[in-house]
């Protein structure tokens, strides 16, 4: 097998880079300056853990082959159909790895904010924001990814008006920012009494969570700073305490919210990051609408602006509307199963980057 993916993941540079990566990790002054001591630390984890999937992966290949030649070799129909399977698993395995190393973003490696805002609808709205919510949960979780829960608005009746959570795993940022925009569920509403199918939006902001190497400017006079009683729908991860903040930025209008601890000291610098992490995604924003003419965050959670629609009733199909990828087990897609889209999304990204037609 050929351990490269096009340029984007070079095999002899990545040995070499990891080899020098080595060599910083062993210099007993390595932690003279924390930062730039972590920063390597994370580099060097990241860059050894491609290298040995790539080796695993060649040798699976090598012993699924091994196996494929004997099987024919002896005749055995049931070896060669084994070892075939197994091909074919690799090979989706190898996809996905492809695409994984397409990731090499400013910031496709961090960990992810994650923010979903109910659109106009009242509860049937604001249950569907809730879907989305568990849907993401759901995906997170089957990764091996972590959750943490920033803030989350309760709707009047059911549901969320809205809710931040920080899903925390190597390269979260890189896999759900094409997440980001506005998203349709088609169905009969169980809030109907008349059992009329209902269609609702809401949208998904994604943006990545940025360390203290990374400089954003931010002046005091620029913020309005609020405290409020946190209005979660309760559980686990929210707490009912006086202490949640929000915190506005007067020049670009952006919000953030953060209530999940019981210190209001705590929340502010949770609140803080956020922020930060907020204004560093929309410059990068900024940069990448140059080369690819995308906006999908800013657009109104209405009609139009959809990049997915989900239909439950009078059929089910999900459908991503920019690549035309669908799935006809909606609930699978509502219990998780999103890698489907995320990565055909991913794919048409890197072609519109690059300039080649998706």
């Amino acid at each position: 097998m050929s351990q490269s993916s096009g340029g984007i993941f070079d095999w002899e540079n990545a040995l070499k880079r990891l080899e020098d990566l080595d060599r910083q990790a062993g210099d007993p002054h390595l932690w003279n300056d924390q930062q730039a001591a972590q920063k390597i630390l994370r580099e060097r984890e990241a860059l050894s853990t491609s290298v040995n999937r790539i080796n695993h992966l060649d040798q699976e290949l090598q012993d699924h082959v091994d196996l494929l030649e004997l099987g024919e070799m002896e005749s055995d129909q049931h070896v060669i159909e084994e070892s075939e399977r197994a091909l074919l698993s690799l090979h989706a395995k190898a996809e996905r790895m492809r695409l994984e190393s397409l990731l090499s973003g400013e910031a496709d490696a961090n960990d992810c904010f994650l923010e979903i805002h109910a659109g106009a609808g009242g509860t049937e709205a604001q249950d569907w924001a809730l879907i989305l919510q568990r849907m993401y949960a759901r995906w997170a979780e089957g990764r091996g990814f972590k959750i943490e829960w920033m803030e989350e608005v309760a709707g009047e009746e059911a549901g969320i008006k809205s809710c931040t959570m920080k899903i925390m795993g190597h390269q979260a940022y890189g896999w759900l920012k094409t997440e980001a925009g506005v998203h349709r569920l088609v169905r009969i509403s169980p809030f109907d009494s008349n059992a009329r199918r209902h269609t609702s939006f809401a949208s998904v902001t994604a943006y990545p969570v940025i360390d203290d190497s990374i400089q954003v400017d931010i002046e005091d006079k620029d913020l309005r700073i609020d405290t409020y009683r946190a209005s979660g729908a309760g559980g686990q991860h929210v707490n009912k305490t006086e202490s949640a903040i929000r915190i506005t930025h007067l020049p670009t209008g952006i919000v953030v919210q953060c209530q999940n601890d019981r210190s209001q000291h705590r929340n502010r610098a949770q609140a803080m990051a956020m922020l930060r992490a907020r204004i560093y995604e929309a410059a990068l924003k900024r940069r990448e609408e140059a080369a690819q003419a995308l906006n999908a965050n800013k657009s109104e959670i209405g009609w139009g602006h959809q990049i997915r629609s989900y239909v439950l009733q009078p059929y089910q199909m999900v459908k991503d509307l920019r690549t035309g990828v669908e799935k006809g087990n909606a609930q699978g897609v509502l219990d998780g199963d999103i890698d489907d889209f995320l990565e055909a999304a991913l794919a048409a990204r890197v072609d519109v980057s690059s300039g080649r037609k998706p």
